[in-house]
């Protein structure tokens, strides 16, 4: 199949980019790697009037990692996986595949927002934030209330991803990134990640998150800090979710799987720490 027509504009600068952005707003598309939005293109799902290629931009393909890790919006996913954020490094092989990762960027998956992507789920349990920019100025979001639903951030229109930071943890923190998929490469059937950090050996601060079963990635509430890590400990912690029944398995098999997911991506952090 082929996508629908539509105006194509590559802006050099991002003031053009921000201003094109502000001209047509709900009726332009973003496009960086491309590797989600060409496919969508193709079958018709997204109908764009503009397509703005932000691809020609200087500055956007930088990473700076004295102190927290920032990521410019253009760097590739491969890049990522050289840059020194343990949790990351681990996700990013479930990401597609090696060509796909090439290709695809860091901010394009963030803004994509797939409620299956590991991209976001990581960033959401490493307490990091978005860099949105418009022609009206920046702000900067949490990660836990950037990610609205499916599909859906707190994005306006007349905005533009242009960075990610990704806080840089120091001596005691474990983490770990725990996946299940029908094949590698496949969207993740389940996913959890956990960020813990130990003093003293017991757990002083924690963040456990979960994707792919619900419609953001969404932190879980555990009983973890003060403690020590014991199956009998984790297992409830998943209990509040909820997840959908897919074609692919039941709900009650999803949630049982996430469970699963949820005590070994925390007892692994906790080994790691």
């Amino acid at each position: 199949m082929k996508p629908a027509p539509f105006l194509y504009r590559r802006p050099e600068s991002l003031e053009e980019a921000l201003e094109l952005l502000r001209e047509h707003g709900d009726e332009a598309r973003v496009l960086a790697g491309g590797q989600s939005l060409v496919p969508l293109l193709n079958m018709r799902l997204a109908r764009p009037a503009v397509l703005v290629d932000v691809n020609g931009i200087a500055g956007l393909d930088r990473v700076d990692t004295n102190g927290d890790v920032r990521v410019g919006a253009l760097v590739r996913q491969r890049q990522l996986e050289r840059v020194p954020l343990p949790l990351v490094a681990e996700a990013l092989p479930h990401v597609g595949h090696l060509v796909t990762r090439n290709r695809g960027t860091v901010g394009g998956s963030i803004a994509h927002a797939d409620a299956a992507a590991e991209l976001p789920l990581c960033l959401t349990v490493l307490g990091g934030t978005v860099v949105a920019r418009s022609a009206r100025g920046e702000r900067e979001l949490r990660a836990e209330e950037f990610f609205v639903g499916h599909f859906t951030t707190r994005l306006a229109p007349d905005e533009l991803v242009v960075e990610t930071v990704w806080p840089s943890r120091g001596e005691g923190w474990g983490f770990a990134f725990e996946e299940l998929a029908q094949k590698r490469g496949d969207f993740a059937l389940s996913m959890a990640a956990c960020a813990l950090r130990v003093e003293n050996d017991r757990v002083a601060e924690a963040r456990v998150g979960v994707g792919s079963v619900v419609d953001r990635p969404t932190l879980l509430e555990t009983d973890l800090v003060g403690s020590e890590p014991t199956p009998d400990l984790l297992r409830g912690a998943a209990a509040a979710i909820e997840p959908f029944g897919t074609v692919h398995a039941s709900a009650a098999y999803l949630g049982h799987l996430t469970g699963v997911l949820v005590e070994r991506a925390v007892l692994r952090a906790w080994r790691n720490a």
